[in-house]
């Protein structure tokens, strides 16, 4: 473990195993760091969350998992619910100026480019990439291996295995996520066909994605958890195309 001597890691705060925290950075004592975990200089982890009704006496805290990376001025706020945690999970790389929002949840192997923005509540998926500047409105939910285009504004759920851009444009399906994992033949063919079953046809989102997963039409791991993923969340989805602009579900 290397902590530099201007860094400040509180009395509380709790350090895996090879864990370096840079010149300036500030670890408080509500937060968990996995083993290997890097916290570069004038970065903020587990500072109060940015709501003006948070009762400060609140406990609550930040688990951040192993080997992720959090570049300069990355701040990650702790959870504003008693006994809650932000969470960012192992093996993921925040750029410099990210924010991560209070009660945020981050998967594994997630990058977020320089100056992205997390309101509360917003859950990244496993292995999902977001472009520089975008921001995210709270409790908006980007599902896996779903890539986000730099400067996008989105304020409705990104289904997984997809390519948003803009303000709140879906455009397909992110193909190069698709071949980076693997994902190709007869799974590929039914993340297609899904795709085009819920997000470019018309209707509720939520309606057609149950519809789907009713006909007994898919059964590749991806295109069910593609499919399962419209049961959830509050903000409703985006859409492909056309000048309707995104479901409200």
């Amino acid at each position: 473990m290397s902590i530099h001597r201007t860094a400040i890691v509180a009395d509380g705060a709790v350090l895996g195993a090879g864990c370096i925290v840079h010149a300036h950075a500030h670890v408080t004592r509500h937060c968990v760091l996995g083993e290997g975990v890097v916290v570069h200089p004038f970065a903020v982890v587990g500072g109060d969350p940015q709501d003006l009704a948070f009762d400060a006496s609140i406990e609550s805290g930040v688990q951040i998992g192993a080997r992720t990376v959090l570049r300069e001025h990355v701040t990650v706020n702790r959870a504003t619910a008693a006994g809650g945690s932000t969470e960012i999970a192992a093996d993921c790389y925040l750029m410099a100026s990210c924010h991560v929002g209070h009660d945020g949840r981050v998967g594994e192997r997630v990058i977020l480019a320089n100056t992205v923005l997390l309101a509360g509540h917003v859950t990244i998926g496993e292995r999902a990439f977001v472009g520089g500047g975008a921001a995210f409105h709270q409790h908006c939910r980007v599902g896996e291996s779903a890539m986000v285009g730099g400067l996008a504004r989105i304020t409705r759920d990104v289904p997984p295995f997809t390519l948003a851009v803009e303000r709140d444009e879906l455009i397909g399906l992110n193909v190069v996520g698709l071949r980076r994992r693997g994902i190709k033949g007869a799974a590929a063919a039914e993340l297609k066909a899904a795709y085009r079953a819920v997000c470019a046809a018309a209707g509720k989102p939520r309606e057609l994605a149950a519809a789907a997963l009713a006909s007994g039409a898919f059964g590749s791991a991806e295109a069910l958890r593609f499919l399962e993923f419209f049961a959830g969340g509050r903000r409703g989805f985006l859409r492909a195309g056309g000048g309707d602009g995104p479901a409200a579900d």
